[in-house]
């Protein structure tokens, strides 16, 4: 399972700084912590390398549309969204989580 950058964006908004500020830092914090993260999985080569190349070439093209997007988009409709990625994850985490033996 992949770090997903909106709960961090719901902390700092919580904590007071301006969305528009939690933004980059949100998108930093998790440019930074998948290496990190996914350096286990590299070496073990517990990943699937087509699909890590075929994510990586469509989320090339995913950002720049994105940012075209984002940047369009009120600040009232980027929280929603986020709100909601953050209700979907959620979701989707507790679907997914282990089974006790």
């Amino acid at each position: 399972m992949r770090p997903h950058p909106a709960p961090c964006m719901i902390l700092v908004s919580l904590l007071g700084m301006s969305p528009t500020a939690a933004f980059p830092i949100m998108m930093g914090s998790c440019a930074f912590l998948m290496p990190v993260g996914g350096l286990r999985f590299v070496r073990e080569g517990s990943y699937d390398s087509r699909t890590s190349v075929g994510l990586t070439l469509g989320g090339i093209p995913g950002v720049l549309l994105a940012a075209y997007f984002v940047v369009s988009m009120s600040l009232y409709t980027v929280r929603w969204l986020v709100i909601a990625v953050v209700i979907y994850t959620s979701i989707h985490m507790l679907w997914q989580r282990p089974k006790p033996d």
